[in-house]
């Protein structure tokens, strides 16, 4: 991770550069010279591209949360949209899904109010009774960007979840006659994490995620914004890659030749990718080897008889 701020790695290379007259800025945020205001926002641009290019392992997140679920009694009336006579309607809202007496698969909340929750579909059959409220719509984190496949997992009962479904097999699961089992699935959808079934219990659930940030703040050690906002900011990228994407894009912004640049650029950032967070090792045997005691590992003779 950089630890040189933003005044520094900008210091270094404009003087590298031999820009003259802002060859040693005093200040970089704030500062009116045209050479400056333009390298820093093509800096904050570049690196906004760079932090989408690779997992990186400072902007790698573990994002954990609860779905919660809510038991309420109240009065469903075939062919309306209304439960009436609602015994509480308390943090209900429209990432919960109903489940009951009368209701059918797949009916959400849209709406909450007084004594009354209005549904997305008509109740089939009238019935005064318990109904379950499961959130199934989750709202990603303010700094999401882009999910990380195979980290999605169900906590309470130590299931990884599967997914992300597609358009087609998500219509089956909630339309279709057999369309639940121990297994959580799950799908990004209009802007939320979606699962299905509705769990009609509190379940601890995570998945891991790409952060769209790769700026850290003065003293920070994690990442808290996309773009630097302050001399004294830093960010997750080697200073020598940083460098040589301030150059490259002083370079390509006036028009002049970018061959050796862009050629050192793309060999640091193969580099820095590489040795972000490290490689598996692949194993080139034929079979996994056991660690238990077995035909493989144990001797013809000599059992000290």
């Amino acid at each position: 991770m950089s630890n040189s701020t933003i005044l520094s790695l900008f210091q270094n290379a404009m003087q590298g550069m031999g820009v003259a007259g802002y060859g040693a800025p005093a200040t970089v945020i704030g500062n009116t010279a045209q050479d400056v205001v333009q390298t820093l926002a093509l800096c904050n641009a570049a690196g906004d591209e760079l932090a989408r290019e690779c997992y990186w392992q400072a902007g790698t997140i573990q994002y954990n949360f609860t779905e919660p679920f809510y038991q309420y009694t109240g009065t469903a009336t075939a062919g309306s949209l209304n439960l009436t006579g609602m015994s509480s309607i308390a943090n209900l809202d429209t990432t919960f899904m109903i489940t009951g007496t009368g209701i059918d698969q797949d009916v959400f909340v849209v709406s909450a109010a007084v004594t009354t929750v209005v549904m997305n579909r008509v109740a089939t059959s009238t019935a005064s009774t318990t109904f379950t409220f499961s959130k199934v719509l989750n709202a990603f984190p303010a700094d999401f960007d882009r999910p990380i496949d195979r980290t999605q997992w169900d906590k309470s009962r130590h299931l990884e979840m599967l997914g992300p479904a597609t358009a087609q097999q998500w219509e089956w699961l909630k339309s279709g006659w057999i369309s639940t089992g121990p297994r959580i699935r799950y799908r990004p959808l209009g802007g939320y994490f979606a699962i299905w079934p509705p769990l009609g219990a509190t379940e601890n659930l995570s998945y891991e995620y790409q952060s769209k940030n790769c700026v850290l703040a003065t003293a920070g050690t994690a990442p808290t914004k996309q773009a630097f906002t302050v001399d004294t900011d830093t960010c997750i990228f080697p200073d020598a890659l940083m460098r040589l994407m301030i150059k490259l894009k002083y370079f390509e912004a006036k028009n002049f030749d970018t061959t050796a640049l862009y050629r050192d650029f793309t060999t640091q950032k193969d580099i820095a990718m590489a040795a972000d967070a490290g490689n598996a090792t692949l194993n080139m045997i034929p079979r996994a080897q056991s660690v238990l005691i077995g035909w493989d590992n144990i001797p013809d003779s000599q059992y000290g008889v």
